[in-house]
This record gives structure tokens, sequence and C-alpha cells, in this order.
């Protein structure tokens, strides 16, 4: 019956999809007897844990129950306190957790307080499924960058728009349908300053119950192109959009965009922006998930330079051709196939006439 309980409770977390950044999707399930007396997920950051919920949702008390749980309970002192003081407290008699806390300077360590109070502890059932629920915030919270996925939707032989720059749709409703989620799921989206100028696109979540999430926009953009009246810099929009520069930009242009929109000056690298920079800015502000929207030469920048850990590529079942229509991944491209970008662990999902490839991107040999 453990693998029921805590499949349950991976069920529970992801209730919190999208919500919890910077902390995990977490969910908890209490047992006792036989019978589950308490449910509870971790619903947004600052509000109580999944221990917490669980308890306090329990209809009768705690004391004897073994406690299911996605993650390692914490044991240290942030927005909320320990989970393993609750957990102790209650008389919980048993913990069942799928993983341990990503973070090397607590893991193991709650579980540690735990059994050291008489709780008998059991780790590693479902680990994987439970890693992979929260592999964005397992990324983040040992390097502080922001985990990278890349999106794009194309042809079968690779355009993301016509030769004339047309591209709404090429995919169809499930596959946008989807992308959405892809958008719900992140902290920040990011695009080059180009699909704003050909687009201007809304960069937005049309995803209902995430149309109020305050999705972070960057837009790269080394010289300051972006146009005043495009939409990410203005009403609403603009609040959340952070217009990415370099010392190239004109003063003017860069002053008349601050008045709109937040400007970030990054240094320059290889004649660009320094994306690992930017990553390490974005991690220090507790951006712990960015979706890469490009177009293309923003894609191979991040590909080329090793910075993205995660693909979702959409495929139409049309082919547009032409060499100056638009290609999914630009850039220079390698030069020998030792230098080739590897995907692992490769998915394939159909959403109506689409097809759908999800990917790990292989480390660099």
């Amino acid at each position: 019956m453990d693998e029921t309980y805590l499949n349950l409770a991976l069920r529970l977390a992801r209730r919190g999809f999208g919500r919890t950044s910077p902390n995990p999707m977490v969910g908890a399930v209490l047992v006792k007897n036989g019978r589950i007396i308490g449910e509870g997920w971790h619903h947004r950051a600052g509000e109580p844990h999944a221990e917490i919920e669980a308890l306090r949702s329990a209809r009768q008390s705690a004391k004897g129950a073994a406690l299911f749980i996605t993650l390692e309970p914490c044991c240290t002192h942030g927005r909320t306190p320990p989970c393993t003081d609750a957990i102790i407290a209650a008389g919980i008699q048993r913990v069942v957790v799928a993983a341990l806390d990503p973070n090397p300077a607590h893991q193991g360590k709650g579980l540690e307080i735990l059994e050291r109070a008489g709780i008998s502890i059991q780790s590693g059932l479902w680990a994987e499924r439970a890693l992979r629920l929260n592999e964005a915030f397992n990324h983040w919270i040992v390097h502080r960058t922001p985990f990278v996925t890349v999106k794009a939707a194309m042809s079968l032989d690779g355009k993301i728009a016509t030769r004339a720059g047309e591209s709404k749709w090429i995919t169809g409703e499930k596959a946008r349908a989807y992308g959405m989620t892809l958008r719900a799921g992140a902290d920040a989206i990011l695009v080059g300053v180009n699909t704003i100028i050909h687009d201007d696109p809304n960069l937005n979540i049309r995803k209902p119950g995430f149309q109020d999430k305050a999705l972070r926009r960057f837009i790269l953009d080394p010289t300051a192109r972006t146009p005043l009246r495009a939409k990410v810099v203005s009403g609403d929009l603009a609040a959340s959009t952070t217009i990415v520069v370099t010392k190239s930009a004109a003063p003017l242009r860069v002053a008349a965009l601050q008045r709109q929109a937040q400007v970030l000056k990054a240094p320059q690298r290889n004649g660009g922006i320094d994306l690992p920079w930017l990553l390490r800015t974005m991690g220090k502000d507790n951006i712990s998930s960015l979706l890469v929207e490009g177009g293309g030469e923003t894609n191979a920048a991040f590909l080329e330079q090793q910075l993205v850990h995660r693909v979702a590529f959409f495929y139409a079942p049309l082919v547009l051709g032409g060499d100056a229509a638009p290609k999914a991944v630009g850039g220079a491209g390698v030069v020998q196939l030792k230098d080739k970008v590897v995907l692992q662990d490769v998915e394939w999902r159909q959403l109506g006439p689409d097809l759908l490839l999800t990917a790990r991107v292989a480390p660099a040999p």
C-alpha cells in the first residue's frame, strides 16, 4: 500500500503546478489504521507546506499515523517553521519519503532529525518520479541558475515562419494549448528582439486558471531596438518586462525604454549578451525556470553555449521550404559531428495533428 499512498501524494503535489516557485511542488498523505485521515499539498511559496496542510486536514488525531510525502521535510526556518518540528509534535510514527532534499546543505538532515526522535523512516520509493516533478527546482537550488527549456513550433522541415515572416499558426489548437501549459509552469519567458519587432506578441499565459500569474518577460535586445509601442512594454504588461541591453545601446533609446519597462544592462560576450551572466542574475532573483521561445538565433545561442537543459519541439505536418524562411535553430551550426547537441530521454506525444518531442539535453562530453 505504500506505493498507493505515495502515488496519491505525487498527484496532490501536481496541484501546485506553476504556483510554488521558488519552492518545490510537494504532496503529503496521512494514514492511520489503514485509512487516509489527512491530505495536503504546497499551494504557493510563503504558505504552509504539504505536511502542515495534511496535519491540519486530519479528521482525527495524527498520533501514531504514517506520513507519506514526496520530498524530505524541511528542517530549517524559512518563510515557515521547520516541518520536522510539526511532525514530531504530532506524534507521527512512520514517515515514507519519495526523494531527499536536493540541496546538499540540507540533504538527509530532516530525516536524521526525525529518526533521532524515534520515528521510523523509509525513503527512495517513487524517487525518480518525485525528482522529475521538480527538475527545475532541483537544478536551481543547487546551481542557483534557472532550469532552461527551449520551446519551438515548426514545420517538418524545421521552419518557424514563411520567408515573408508569417507564423500564425503553424501548429494546431492542442499544440498551442500545451505551449501555454509550458508557460504556466515557468517563472519567466525569454525571446529575442526580432520576435518582438516582427510578431509583437503579448508573451502572456492564455490558460484557464493562470491568467493572473505574474510571468516575467525578458527581451534580448543588445542595441535597444524594442519598439516603444510593443505590447510587452505597454500597459499592464510593462511592469513584468525586462529589456536586456548592452553598452552598444544608444543612451536615448535606453532612457525611453526605462520610462516604460525595466532595463537591465548586461555585459557583452562574443559580440552579444553574456547569457551565463544573465542566467546567474535571474537565479539570484529566484527565477528557477526559464522558457526560451526564440526565435532561431536566440535558440541557437542558448544551445551552442550549452545552457539548455530540456527542449520542447512541436512539429506540424506541413513543409514550408525556402532558404530565407527562419529556422527553429539558427546560428552558425557545428562544423564537426562531435560538437553536435545530443538529446536523451526522448519522448514523443501526439497533439491533434502535431507531434511534440520533449527531451533532456545531454551534458557536453
